[in-house]
C-alpha cells in the first residue's frame, strides 16, 4: 500500500518574509476574501494560524475604514 505523505502548506506571508499585514493594502487583502467579500478560511488560503488571525483583523479594519467593501454585489 502506498502511503500518502502530508502536503506542506506554504503560508504566503512566511514564504515572502512579510511580517506586518497592513489594513491599507487592499489588493493583498482581496486575495484572502471571496467574491462575496467574505474572509476565506485557512484551508483555502493555506495561511498559518498566526497570519490568518492577522489577515482577519486587517480585513475587518479595512472594512471599517472603507478600503474594502462589506458586501460585493
Amino acid at each position: 500500500m502506498i502511503k500518502l505523505g502530508k502536503t506542506i502548506k506554504k503560508c504566503y506571508f512566511c514564504e515572502n518574509g512579510i511580517h506586518d499585514i497592513d489594513y491599507k493594502d487592499g489588493p493583498t487583502l482581496q486575495k484572502f476574501t471571496s467574491s462575496y467579500a467574505k474572509i476565506v478560511s485557512r484551508k483555502r488560503t493555506k495561511l498559518c494560524s498566526k497570519h490568518q488571525r492577522k489577515v482577519a483583523l486587517s480585513v475587518k479594519r479595512a472594512r471599517i475604514m472603507a478600503f474594502l467593501p462589506f458586501v460585493n454585489r
